[in-house]
C-alpha cells in the first residue's frame, strides 16, 4: 500500500525517498570516531550530521506534500489577494449618496472630490493647508481636503458645499453671506462658509471675536471678514433656534 501511495509522489519526494534510504547505507560513516560499530551502543551513536539531516528533511517534505497538495486541488484560488501598486477602494457616502470607487491611494481627497466626482465646489487655493478654500466636512467635523488622503475617508461620511441645501433651499448660512455681502470674488466662498457652518456647531461663534479667532484659518484676499463675521453671527442665531 506504502508502494501504491509513493507512485502519486511528486518526482522531488521520491528522490527524497532514495537519498533517504542512502543515508542509511552511509550511517557508518556518521558514527564518531572510536565508537563500536555494533551492538546496543552503535545504535544509540548521533553524529552532527545525522541530528541535521532530520529536521530538514520533515521540513522540506511537508513543504513539499502542501505545494503538491494544492497542486493537486480543484483549481480554486489559493493566492493571497495582493492590490494593484498604488491603488485604494473607497467606499463612502459624499452628500448623502454611496461612492464605490478605485482611486490612487495617493490621491487626496480634494483631488477626488474635484476631478472624479465633478463636485468643484470645493475649491484648489494653496494647496498647503494655509487658506481653507478646501474646508469640507468628514463625519461633521471640517477638514481640509488638500491636506487628507481620499484613501482616509473610506468608510466616512463626506459633505461639500453642494450638499448642504435642502429641498432646493440654500442653508442658513448660504443666505446670511448674500444677505451680509461677506464676499467679493467668491473663490474663498464655499470653504468659508463650511468653516463657518462647523464653527457654529462647535459652539464657538458665541462673539465676534471668537468668531474670528475660530474663523482664522480661512482666509479671504479680497477682506470680507466685516461681512463674513457678520454672516456667522446672523445665521448662528437662527440655527441654534433650528
Amino acid at each position: 500500500m506504502a508502494d501504491r501511495a509513493s507512485d502519486h509522489l511528486p518526482s522531488c519526494l521520491q528522490k527524497c525517498a532514495l537519498r533517504s534510504s542512502a543515508s542509511g547505507i552511509e550511517q557508518g560513516e556518521d558514527r564518531a570516531v572510536g565508537e563500536p560499530a555494533n551492538g546496543v551502543a552503535a545504535d544509540l551513536a548521533i553524529s552532527r550530521r545525522t541530528t541535521l539531516k532530520g529536521p530538514v528533511a520533515v521540513a522540506a517534505f511537508g513543504i513539499l506534500v502542501d505545494d503538491h497538495a494544492v497542486a493537486q486541488g480543484d483549481g480554486a484560488a489559493h493566492e493571497p489577494v495582493v492590490p494593484e501598486p498604488n491603488r485604494a477602494i473607497l467606499r463612502t457616502k459624499v452628500n448623502g449618496q454611496p461612492v464605490h470607487l478605485t482611486i490612487d491611494a495617493r490621491a487626496s481627497l480634494l483631488d477626488v472630490l474635484r476631478d472624479t466626482l465633478g463636485l468643484t465646489g470645493t475649491k484648489k487655493g494653496c494647496g498647503q493647508g494655509q487658506c481653507g478654500a478646501c474646508t469640507v466636512h468628514v463625519d461633521g467635523q471640517r477638514i481640509l481636503s488638500c491636506l487628507t488622503f481620499a484613501a482616509w475617508a473610506d468608510g466616512r461620511e463626506i459633505t461639500t458645499i453642494e450638499g448642504i441645501g435642502s429641498g432646493g433651499e440654500l442653508h442658513v448660512m448660504q443666505q446670511a453671506f448674500i444677505d451680509h455681502d461677506a464676499l467679493q470674488c467668491g473663490y474663498c466662498t464655499p470653504g468659508q462658509i463650511m468653516a463657518a457652518i462647523a464653527c457654529v456647531n462647535e459652539g464657538h461663534a458665541n462673539s465676534p471675536e471668537e468668531i474670528r479667532e475660530f474663523m482664522s484659518g480661512n482666509l479671504c484676499r479680497c477682506g470680507a471678514y466685516p461681512g463674513i463675521v457678520a454672516a456667522i453671527a446672523d445665521a448662528a442665531a437662527k440655527m441654534r433656534r433650528g
